[in-house]
């Protein structure tokens, strides 16, 4: 069997080809530069996702394709929407149209987002599921960043509540829109052409690769590069925004159980390690496995666009995939930790 990774030299996406080519598989990359960790197992081809002529060389032969590229992360601000649109939405419909043109009927596996799901879901006391109201930057500013019920008449804070694949689609910025977008397309394509397309909706994922100190890096980076440079990590809001982080190396094994396994049927699948925590939460963790790093500051900014809580339920990947997430959250943010060392211990 073989296997294209799209951006296979990435985060994710080398980590996706380690797992395949441990188990076995045939692999070929495609990605706009080889990273030293690529293997030289794998058979590398550089060049741009949008870019058809590359693509239709890229898809030849394969059996299966699993599609990382992507721009990632919630980006500076709307200035930000031709890149995401770009690298989001027109590679992918690159992509697609080779498949398309060659009548590949194969398996896709496409990596989404739990971005697509917005705020997520809440729960209120006495109305049950509710859909939370956007956060305004009045509300932000004055540190209101716990919703209240959206019922009229209804004073009530609500709770976060675990969400399921089915629940409401509401993306709230530009890289939220195009993973979206990138599922709707791959399942139109899908149906047309009689093939499988399975969309990991990823959650917050760490690890090894990590990139860091860029605006599209993910929290656990910006609060380790921090660390690393001896500075206290910098929580927004009050710290108590919820998550599930899930280990790279767990996200990559949810993958190859979703290529390698037919009777995965198309559709989305959530992500997670199953035991969500709090953004301070991993600021603490990641100061604590430093014997003299700086604790964490809650500093009550924020960004318009985030979302408060967002915590996936992972039964139903558990129980089609048969994933379930083995590296705990102990055990994997400690591991990240010991990759940086503050600069006072490096002169």
């Amino acid at each position: 069997m073989r296997v294209l990774v799209t951006g296979g030299a990435g985060f994710i996406g080398s980590h996706v080809v380690d797992a395949l080519a441990d188990a076995g598989v045939r692999v070929r990359v495609l990605d706009r530069a080889r990273r030293a960790w690529i293997d030289e197992r794998v058979e590398f081809i550089g060049g741009d996702i949008r870019d058809p002529a590359t693509v239709i060389s890229a898809i030849d032969g394969v059996d299966a394709v699993c599609h990382q590229a992507s721009k990632v992360g919630l980006g500076v601000d709307f200035g930000d929407v031709c890149d995401y649109v770009a690298d989001n939405d027109l590679g992918t419909a690159v992509l697609l149209d080779a498949l398309w043109r060659r009548s590949f009927n194969g398996r896709l596996v496409l990596a989404s987002s739990m971005v697509v799901y917005g705020e997520g879901r809440s729960r209120c006391p006495d109305h049950g599921l509710v859909t939370p109201p956007d956060r305004t930057a009045d509300d932000l500013s004055a540190g209101r960043f716990e919703r209240g019920c959206p019922v009229v008449g209804c004073s009530a804070e609500v709770t976060w509540d675990a969400v399921t694949e089915d629940a409401p689609l509401d993306p709230r910025n530009t890289y939220a829109a195009t993973k979206l977008h990138q599922e709707h397309l791959c399942g139109a394509w899908a149906r047309e052409a009689g093939a499988t397309a399975v969309a990991l909706r990823y959650h917050n994922v760490y690890g090894p690769r990590m990139p860091s100190d860029t605006p599209y890096a993910g929290v656990v980076s910006i609060f380790a590069s921090a660390l690393a440079a001896g500075r206290a990590p910098q929580v927004f809001e009050d710290g108590r925004q919820m998550r599930d982080f899930v280990h790279v190396r767990d996200v990559a094994r949810a993958n190859v159980l979703a290529l390698l396994d037919d009777g995965v049927e198309s559709g989305a699948y959530n992500v997670a390690s199953g035991s969500p925590r709090t953004v301070g939460d991993v600021a603490s963790a990641l100061s604590d496995a430093g014997p003299h790093a700086p604790r964490p500051e809650v500093t009550g900014g924020w960004r318009l666009g985030d979302v408060r809580h967002i915590v996936a339920s992972a039964q139903r990947t558990a129980a089609t995939l048969g994933f379930v997430a083995q590296v705990s959250f102990e055990e994997g943010m400690a591991e990240f930790a010991r990759r940086y060392e503050p600069a006072s211990s490096s002169t």
